[in-house]
């Protein structure tokens, strides 16, 4: 099987290193993300036990969750390219107005 050589353009993107920078901060915010989903997990499952035993939530653990899910939905926009714009740490914590509910 003949080998075909990259394109000089293809040479000329994989040369760049923002792309490089870009791959790297990826794999940081997917393992920020992977702790950011077990924590969510472990507050799910106090705010369920809670539930059963008081028939409350923890509020502040209600308001830290939903800011949280703002983290895991600005990372996985990142880290799908639909948006060039960094999550925390290399951004401001994004907070979520507090509700009622």
């Amino acid at each position: 099987m003949e080998k075909i050589p990259p394109s000089s353009e293809t040479m000329q993107q994989l040369r760049q290193p923002s792309k490089w920078l870009r791959i790297l901060y990826m794999v940081l915010f997917a393992i920020a993300y992977g702790i950011a989903e077990i924590i969510l997990t472990i507050i799910i499952v106090v705010q369920v036990v809670l539930n059963l035993l008081t028939g409350t939530i923890n509020e502040r653990l209600r308001q830290f969750s939903s800011d949280l899910s703002l983290y895991v939905y600005d990372t996985l926009r990142f880290l799908t390219y639909n948006t060039e714009d960094k999550p925390f740490p290399l951004s401001d914590w994004k907070k979520v107005e507090k509700t009622d509910s």
